[in-house]
């Protein structure tokens, strides 16, 4: 066989790979947009409801729900954002599944297996986070930052104080309510990427145990980058996350028991010197 005809056969795999991950990306495409538009259709009811944590907050308050447009256009751009994050949520059961039509064919049985518990586990911790952050956190975020009010509201207010009122942006109050989401989205994912890479050899429970202490600073700082100033939603987060990790290495000794009970069934396993 010439040089030449070696290329050519080593390019047709390419070429179908390439293909397949066209497919899948107009598959994944498709469904991201047809979610958009469909969020964008029922945008406004969307926005109520991520508006819900301020209401409550300035009803208790004695103050009456508002935001406002403060440019022309703000209020397009709303639903743009709104339909944009809304349809990547609708449609990333469908990314996903074609992200696993694209890599399993070249897994094997076993790893297919492997891999498909922590495919169906990310998006569930993700919407886990997500709701953790709009019923628990964001309450406590603007009731922290609603504290700042002071004179000329609710009954019984004198003219002895400069008023501070809130008068909400509709982009900013969005844009705000957005990112301690996909904050805490994210943060729920620690579990599933740690014992991934647990059941891929990458860590073990005895190494995340003995980083531990670093751990903890990092989550702080975390905890102190995505929560507003104020030490409850700061500790909150902390100690959910940092639960998190714990629960993610009791995960990895789970899978490290089952890998060695099976390769001692294989006679595969080797003691370590170590222990």
């Amino acid at each position: 066989m010439t040089p030449d005809e070696q290329i050519d056969d080593s390019a047709a795999p390419l070429i179908e790979h390439l293909a397949e991950l066209r497919t899948r990306i107009l598959y994944a495409l498709g469904a991201f947009v047809v979610a958009m538009v469909a969020c964008y259709a029922v945008w406004n009811p969307i926005f109520n409801f991520l508006t819900q944590p301020i209401c409550h907050a300035l009803a208790d308050r004695g103050q009456q729900c508002g935001l406002y447009l403060i440019k022309l256009q703000e209020g397009f751009f709303v639903a743009v954002n709104i339909s944009f994050v809304g349809g990547f949520a609708l449609s990333f059961p469908v990314i996903g599944y074609q992200l696993w039509r694209f890599v399993a064919p070249g897994l094997y049985r076993s790893e297919k297996q492997a891999f498909l518990p922590f495919l169906l586990a990310s998006p569930v911790m993700f919407f886990a986070g997500a709701a953790f952050a709009y019923y628990v956190i964001l309450p406590m975020a603007f009731a922290f930052f609603l504290g700042f009010q002071q004179g000329g509201l609710g009954e019984g207010a004198t003219n002895e104080l400069a008023s501070i009122g809130f008068q909400g942006s509709v982009q900013e109050y969005l844009g705000l309510t957005i990112k301690f989401v996909m904050a805490f989205g994210i943060c729920f994912q620690l579990p599933v990427l740690l014992t991934l890479m647990g059941k891929a050899g990458l860590v073990s429970a005895k190494g995340l145990a003995s980083v531990r202490k670093y751990a903890v600073v990092v989550i702080l700082i975390v905890a102190a980058v995505a929560t507003p100033p104020d030490v409850i939603s700061q500790v909150t987060l902390f100690t959910v996350v940092y639960g998190l990790y714990e629960v993610a290495i009791q995960l990895v000794v789970r899978i490290e028991k089952t890998r060695e009970a099976r390769m001692r069934a294989e006679g595969t396993w080797v003691e370590d010197e170590d222990e």
